[in-house]
């Protein structure tokens, strides 16, 4: 993984400054748990003794025993089943003087007996010396000076409220409690409880642990989460900015997006979504330089022509050469009159279509619709031409497609006039309706002289006529605008000579998808 892509992506380093702050948040939120697990569990070992030890100070004023060391030890043995689940139990008077110590008897829950300690004494000592001496190797062996505790509870310590304390002594974790006996105007001495709680560094230490796996985790997911992050979407996403301002600047076209084209989830779909719109640009581009090219040509023509036919006519006297020169003179301008308008009309439906939203339409409703008109139309009168539809093989199907109606309905419109223009008088235009491999297919046959063979494939092309003898009447434009407006609907289409022998004309032939 590189570094340096933090800085290049300001979504990433948005996504990783986001995360960051929220793990600074947990983090903090985090040490604060931490740091009071450790209380809460001492506050909770601590309340248990409290349980003990205000039962043992209900013992002690309902049989009212003095605090003496013979009465206190006895007290010891008597209610050994208080203390049956601590480590240890003790009794000082208010001068802090040890009078009682679960440490010095044997306490444990099969045996209840006094240990039998076999200690050398010098014969000097007093008894006070030798309890001393035995307190001291108590406390030797757990290094929990008690006493002193003791001493900072009767001196500094609201009396009320008990003392609690903990610390680690030789690897071992103490809990600690401390307690006023008796009242404050009538206080006996103090009672200590404490216990040996390694368990609370067990869980403390647990849930460290957990704390640090869950963040090192978490961590870890955001680390592959970032990388694939840049990988799978950053970085193509970057890729496809600098192939746009690479078509922008008009600069050398690069081809790094090409990877992503094969790709099936939404960086696939937008590359091939971006591509398939710079063809596009690319290609209207091109369209639109040779069109003008053609056109400006087209037009060209026919402007010499009225060029030379009106210096010829300045220089003649001749009324027929007149008449002859002045035919062809209406007919130039004709001619650039269709060019014009058509090219005008291509543009609008070229920006109409792709504005227009595509619904489904009954194509059959449409034929009829068109035809109808046709039937009735001045030149289809003039010349007799009957224009008849077949739908028998239909069965009562319905011709469904997704489109354009205007669009559907021009395209009909181009080819009937077509037809028409082309048809002999008295001429029969069949218009057939089927449905050929999940497709509407709609073929068109005329009685006209049909198409030439040799430049059949050329009649989509742009400013093409194979028919001069109706030169003025078309622009050459017709078939094209009819094939550009089709395949923007999805469907394509086929024109041919009739194969029958017997009968001449053109057939043309429609596939659009059916849409159910």
């Amino acid at each position: 993984m590189k570094l340096h892509f933090i800085s290049s992506s300001p979504i990433l380093k948005k996504f990783l400054i986001f995360n960051f702050i929220v793990f600074v948040v947990l983090g903090l939120f985090t040490f604060l748990y931490l740091k009071a697990i450790e209380p809460n569990l001492v506050k909770n070992r601590s309340n248990h003794h409290l349980k003990v030890i205000n039962n043992t100070l209900g013992h002690i004023n309902r049989l009212k025993i003095d605090f003496t060391k013979i009465t206190m030890t006895k007290f010891l043995l008597d209610n050994r089943f208080l203390f049956q689940n601590l480590d240890r139990v003790q009794f000082y008077d208010l001068q802090s003087n040890l009078l009682a110590d679960t440490n010095t008897l044997d306490l444990a829950q099969n045996i209840f007996v006094r240990k039998q300690n076999v200690q050398e004494t010098a014969i000097d000592k007093t008894e006070e010396e030798i309890a001393d001496n035995n307190s001291l190797e108590i406390n030797k062996s757990t290094n929990f000076n008690t006493k002193k505790y003791v001493k900072i509870y009767s001196e500094q310590y609201n009396q009320n409220d008990q003392l609690v304390i903990s610390d680690t002594i030789n690897n071992n974790f103490y809990v600690m409690t401390i307690n006023l006996v008796g009242e404050e105007e009538k206080r006996k001495g103090y009672i200590v409880v404490s216990e040996i709680a390694n368990d609370i560094l067990v869980a403390v230490k647990e849930r460290n642990n957990f704390i640090l796996r869950t963040v090192f985790f978490v961590a870890l997911v955001i680390i592959i989460f970032s990388v694939f992050l840049n990988q799978y979407i950053l970085k193509p996403i970057r890729t496809l900015v600098l192939y746009t301002k690479a078509i922008k600047e008009k600069d050398e076209k690069i081809n790094k997006h090409e990877k992503y084209l094969l790709r099936e989830d939404e960086v696939g779909q937008l590359s091939r979504s971006i591509s398939e719109m710079t063809e596009n640009l690319y290609k209207r581009i091109d369209i639109a330089e040779t069109f003008s090219s053609d056109l400006a040509h087209e037009i060209r023509n026919p402007l010499t022509s009225l060029k030379g036919a009106a210096e010829v006519l300045e220089n003649t006297g001749e009324s027929d050469k007149r008449k002859k020169l002045i035919k062809v003179i209406g007919h130039d301008v004709e001619r650039i009159e269709r060019l014009i308008t058509d090219y005008s009309q291509m543009l609008k439906d070229e920006a109409s279509l792709s504005r227009a939203k595509m619904i489904k339409i009954d194509l059959l409703n449409v034929i009829n619709s068109v035809a109808e008109d046709f039937n009735s139309d001045v030149l289809s009168a003039k010349k007799n031409i009957t224009i008849s539809i077949n739908n028998k093989n239909l069965n009562g199907f319905k011709l469904n497609v997704l489109g354009v109606e205007s669009k559907l309905e021009q395209i009909i419109a181009n080819l009937l006039e077509n037809a028409v223009s082309f048809s002999p008088s008295n001429g029969k235009i069949l218009v057939t309706c089927n449905v050929k491999k999940k497709e509407a297919q709609l073929v068109i046959e005329d009685e006209g002289p049909g198409f030439n063979e040799k430049n059949i494939n050329q009649v989509f092309n742009r400013f093409y006529s194979n028919r001069p003898e109706k030169f003025g009447e078309h622009s050459g434009l017709g078939l094209n605008i009819v094939k550009n407006i089709i395949e923007l609907h999805g469907g394509s289409i086929i024109v041919s000579n009739q194969s029958n022998l017997s009968k001449k004309g053109a057939k043309v032939e429609v596939l659009l998808p059916i849409y159910k």
